[in-house]
């Protein structure tokens, strides 16, 4: 099995966000007194943001069900549908949708048990997620996770606020239920493709955790 090491790179990743804004917040305003926020501001956006960075990768219990289906994210169900899968052209599978706050933890975890098969990255627009079209035309990542109950697809798309979509795993990688693949900064949507007979376990307007909520079950005969 690929090992990962996605503790570090959440941090790093979160160190590059905090130093621009610690350039922003602090430096630029004394240096050019051009914004002149309370230092007790500042001190408050400082460490919320730090909190922000060093935070938002908690440890989940997985479910022992290797039946169950986890959710790929923390958010708000957004969607339950079956949809065209649009990236490898899977054909119709069961779509769950969900939309990451600028508060949500934005570190990505694999729905299920299984191998990357594929993994494909498209440039795009950065519309609000929440916006009908965000999910075609958005800069994404798509994923097609082999297993032997059929393929998965999950895709992480950049929203307004989110401007980096970070992978941490890649072709051949063999992850488990639950695991860190990848992230989002900040403000996002993930979306899990499932195959047709798949019984989603949510709807839309549940919040749901990243590894440790069921979204789905597999069909019994498979």
């Amino acid at each position: 099995m690929v090992r990962l090491s996605p503790m570090p790179s959440a941090r790093q990743e979160s160190v590059r966000f905090l130093v621009p804004l610690g350039i922003i917040f602090f430096a630029l305003p004394v240096i050019v007194e051009l914004w002149p926020l309370p230092l007790w501001l500042k001190a408050l956006l400082g460490i919320v943001c730090l909190l922000d960075g060093l935070l938002r990768d908690p440890e989940r219990a997985v479910p022992a069900d290797e039946n169950i289906i986890v959710s790929a994210a923390d958010g708000l169900v957004v969607g339950v549908e079956e949809y065209d899968e649009p990236d490898f052209h899977l054909g119709p599978m069961l779509r769950i949708a969900v939309f990451l706050s600028v508060f949500d933890v934005h570190v990505n975890r694999t729905p299920v048990t299984g191998t990357v098969k594929c993994t494909v990255y498209k440039a795009g627009k950065f519309l609000d997620v929440r916006h009908p079209d965000s999910s075609t035309r958005n800069e994404a990542r798509a994923w097609w996770l082999e297993t032997p109950r059929g393929p998965v697809a999950v895709r992480q798309i950049a929203g307004l606020v989110a401007r980096r979509i970070v992978a941490w795993a890649g072709e051949g990688s063999e992850l488990q239920r639950g695991q860190r693949f990848g992230m989002i900064r900040f403000g996002s949507r993930t979306e899990v493709f499932l195959p047709i007979g798949c019984v989603p376990l949510v709807k839309v307007g549940d919040r749901v955790e990243g590894a440790a909520t069921p979204i789905a079950r597999w069909p019994e005969s498979s």
